[in-house]
């Protein structure tokens, strides 16, 4: 397929439980917060995503997210119904092939990459995500299977995602980065900085010019928090 608007660079089990799962790359975005990175997606294979919320099989690419809504409301930022689902039938309907670690990381040269606009990266081995990354020119990404034996690979490539100060703590004696959502009121912990794309942060910068949620492959650089805001707000609570 000649120029194809995106590619599968991932196609088989999740390492979070098995089920058939799927990483699509997408070229070019218009999203404002990133700027005009790669954007991925891992997405189960056998049903849409939509579909995966309701049965519950979301768990494949999310994990033990929080906000799944598995044990209170659904608080995830993500827009399922537009953009993951445009992407799904996308993939559905063949316009994104399926390419080999050395083409993906070719077709990505020079770009930066987000893990992880839907689905966490640590349902995809840490191989693929380094073989496909290996000519990009930088990336963001975060989990929250940070607890995860399978996931500490990928502690130089990710952040943790924290919904607390005190699972930032937990997430730094492990060894990670931290990614932290805090409330209005909270202040900044140590080694800790505001994201600087947020509002709090004046949109100083997009993601693809900032990087700094990119792991911790450099020990003593500062974790990152951002102010809770969209949908999670009314239902954030510190601890």
């Amino acid at each position: 397929m000649a120029n194809p608007s995106g590619f599968v660079f991932y196609d088989g089990p999740s390492l979070i439980d098995g089920a058939p799962i799927i990483g699509i790359a997408v070229l070019h975005s218009e999203n404002v917060k990133t700027g005009d990175m790669v954007q991925t997606f891992i997405l189960r294979a056998d049903q849409s995503p939509l579909a995966a919320i309701d049965s519950g099989d979301d768990a494949s690419i999310c994990g033990n997210c929080v906000h799944r809504g598995t044990d209170g409301p659904r608080t995830c930022y993500v827009d399922v119904g537009k953009s993951v689902m445009s992407v799904f039938g996308a993939w559905a309907r063949g316009s994104y092939p399926l390419v080999s670690p050395t083409v993906g990381a070719r077709m990505l040269q020079g770009r930066a990459v987000r893990m992880g606009a839907y689905g966490d990266p640590a349902a995809i081995p840490a191989r693929h995500w380094r073989a496909l990354l290996r000519f990009a020119d930088g990336r963001t990404g975060y989990t929250h299977q940070w607890r995860i034996p399978f996931a500490q690979q990928l502690r130089s490539l990710v952040m943790a995602s924290a919904d607390t100060a005190s699972e930032r703590d937990v997430a730094r004696a492990m060894g990670w980065r931290t990614f932290r959502v805090r409330g209005a009121d909270e202040t900044l912990g140590a080694r800790e900085i505001v994201c600087p794309a947020s509002d709090e942060g004046g949109k100083a910068r997009q993601c693809i010019t900032c990087q700094a949620c990119d792991g911790a492959d450099r020990p003593g650089k500062a974790s990152v928090a951002i102010i809770v805001h969209g949908r999670m707000a009314r239902h954030f609570a510190t601890a």
